[in-house]
């Protein structure tokens, strides 16, 4: 498996190119406007072909690359399906398996953050049969996990279950790659290290300690910080809504 990271300091952002290189495909998860080039080089630099562009949610405080990296490399431009775009898209459905030669990447439906969010399972099939990592998106990060600001105790109570029952199941000895770490607005208090592991959070993370769910609801509704100004917007743009000089 190639596995690399994309860290993007001044904005607490990470993106991501997962692949093989034995069947020459990859998939670049969040990838970001103004750095096509590099995904494009680095996959390239290891005789892979972008298959799959995938965002794990709708971006709030970058402009997404997926649509024009899509368009450049012929890759399938990937989101959940319940994400309300304005562009054509593969819609991704919970428990689905993407092939990446010998890695696969499982999809898990995560809301809580945004309704459409999703964590993706890889396995390195030449190493294991079991998952190595876990891309966690804005639903978990080291040190915290997303705001539900985008919807409210409602979305708090879905990130509930996304946590503490869906990953739940998951073993402890896997890596965690999220999409923010600390200086991004999308958590209330991430540590800078850009991965962990999920047994390291379960034990250290505050926002991952025995509650039910009412008092999760209100430990992640409490003191929520405004939204950095712009959020709407890029939002927007990332649906595809909205025109800017840098809009496709």
């Amino acid at each position: 498996m190639i596995f690399r990271q994309f860290l993007y300091p001044n904005t607490g952002c990470a993106a991501y190119l997962v692949g093989c290189a034995g069947k020459a495909r990859c998939a670049i998860i969040d990838p970001q406007l103004p750095d096509i080039d590099s995904y494009i080089n680095t996959a390239k630099r290891y005789g892979m072909q972008i298959t799959h562009v995938i965002d794990t949610h709708v971006q709030a405080d970058h402009r997404s690359g997926n649509r024009r990296l899509a368009e450049l490399t012929g890759a399938a431009l990937c989101l959940h399906a319940s994400a309300q775009a304005s562009f054509e898209f593969t819609p991704l459905q919970d428990d689905i398996e993407l092939d990446l030669g010998n890695v696969k990447m499982k999809v898990l439906h995560t809301p809580g953050h945004t309704p459409e969010s999703v964590c993706l399972l890889v396995t390195d099939k030449t190493r294991s049969n079991e998952a190595w990592l876990l891309l966690t998106g804005d639903t978990l990060f080291v040190g915290d996990v997303g705001r539900p600001d985008f919807g409210g105790a409602e979305g708090a109570a879905q990130l509930y279950h996304s946590l503490f029952e869906k990953l739940a199941t998951l073993p402890d000895y896997l890596e965690i790659y999220p999409t923010h770490f600390a200086g991004s607005a999308c958590g209330r208090g991430m540590s800078g290290k850009p991965s962990s592991t999920l047994g390291f959070e379960r034990r250290f993370n505050p926002a991952l300690q025995p509650r039910s769910l009412s008092e999760f609801v209100e430990f992640m509704t409490a003191d929520i910080p405004p939204k950095p100004e712009g959020f709407d917007n890029i939002i927007k743009l990332n649906l595809g809504r909205a025109i800017s000089s840098l809009a496709l």
